[in-house]
């Protein structure tokens, strides 16, 4: 079993590996692969793309 942290780690990954990459060259469909590549659930893959949306969306 995993721990919040663990978990926030994972999601912090791969929203930051969402943000690095093209998104023409991120595979599709998106959750399926988030869930394998970073062991997410649904919801977790998911709070990771808006994640990775809002901090695109920031100015810098």
């Amino acid at each position: 079993m995993t721990t919040d942290h663990e978990h926030s780690a994972a999601i912090d990954e791969a929203a930051a590996w969402l943000r690095s990459d093209s998104r023409e060259r991120i595979s599709r469909p998106i959750i399926p692969h988030l869930k394998q590549a970073f062991g997410l659930t649904a919801a977790e893959a998911i709070e990771a793309i808006r994640e990775a949306n809002l901090r695109r969306a920031r100015p810098t």
